[in-house]
């Protein structure tokens, strides 16, 4: 249950789930959810205490902080990501988007969150993460004018945190307060948004770092794709390279920022690297047969890292050591 105090948590654990953007990459992060949730054997809101996403990540913390399955999230990307991703041009993409968040998402706000939720985007004019937050006690000042979300709805949220500037145009949201904001993709500013998700953990909600347990998930790192015809010429836009190193920089410093700052926090980082040929992708992938490929690579690397897990939730099972293969 959520707690609305200023008074040090009387819970001795908060378990915090981290999501990294990657646009249809997150297939990767589906297979190892599924895993995850059979392991535990309950729905994700109900495993973790704070639940974080950027981009695509931030679509499946809103869906999973719904109440969703993982599979039910996982049965939507089948249906939608692909047919997403093929759109052509930057406009095209980005009304897609948005009438996509808004028929899955419908008018739901930031008060419908089973669990809390944090939604990373980017203010383009300020140079500053926006963060989108479902409850008071996340907030790290001017508690007395917080409004869930701003006031925005989950859909604008969403789509706010996963406008990969330029393939997406940037959008423009009105907050509750009336302020006019334009908005970009949450990757610039933390593609990995395990450190916000701590600090809300550590400073708003006041548990000593001992008491975490930090499950943060990447979407994981491949090949960069080789493509013919006018989409080869597309992927070799200076600018197309430059969004994809960006995030690329901006997920590994994140994460080496959590490794000095935070090397005591119990943490369990899932975002392998695959350098066969055929794993080759992006994330405007759009072959369904590859991203198919991707969750069940997801599903692989959860195995490595089981034993771990299990001890986030004192799950006693005869289980094989992580380290090995």
């Amino acid at each position: 249950m959520l707690r609305h105090t200023d008074t040090p948590p009387s819970d001795p654990v908060c378990r915090v789930l981290a999501l990294d953007g990657g646009g249809a990459k997150g297939f990767y992060t589906l297979g190892v959810l599924k895993e995850l949730e059979a392991l535990v054997g309950r729905r994700i809101w109900e495993s973790f205490d704070v639940i974080f996403g950027t981009s695509t990540g931030g679509i499946i913390a809103a869906l999973l902080g719904l109440g969703y399955s993982v599979e039910e999230v996982h049965a939507l990307y089948r249906e939608h990501v692909p047919a997403l991703m093929r759109r052509w041009t930057k406009r095209g993409r980005s009304k897609a988007l948005a009438e996509l968040t808004r028929t899955v998402f419908e008018d739901k706000t930031f008060s419908a969150f089973r669990t809390r939720v944090g939604i990373v985007a980017t203010r383009w004019d300020f140079e500053r993460p926006m963060i989108f937050k479902s409850h008071v006690d996340q907030v790290h000042g001017r508690k007395a004018t917080f409004e869930p979300g701003f006031g925005c709805t989950v859909a604008d949220a969403v789509c706010a945190s996963c406008s990969a500037y330029p393939f997406f145009e940037r959008p423009i949201l009105r907050t509750g307060a009336g302020d006019q904001v334009e908005l970009l993709d949450g990757g610039y500013c933390a593609n990995n948004p395990t450190l916000y998700a701590i600090a809300d953990a550590t400073t708003a909600l006041g548990y000593p770092s001992p008491a975490l347990r930090v499950v943060s998930i990447g979407v994981g790192r491949y090949p960069e794709p080789k493509r013919k015809g006018l989409s080869r010429v597309y992927n070799r836009l200076a600018i197309v390279q430059l969004l994809q190193k960006t995030l690329d920089i901006n997920t590994a410093s994140m994460e080496r920022l959590r490794e000095i700052l935070f090397n005591g926090i119990c943490t369990v980082r899932i975002n392998d690297t695959f350098e066969q040929p055929e794993m080759a992708t992006d994330l405007m992938e759009h072959d369904l047969n590859k991203l198919n490929m991707l969750y069940q690579r997801g599903s692989e690397s959860f195995a490595k890292y089981e034993t771990e897990l299990a001890a986030i939730w004192d799950i006693a099972r005869d289980l094989p050591s992580t380290n090995g293969a």
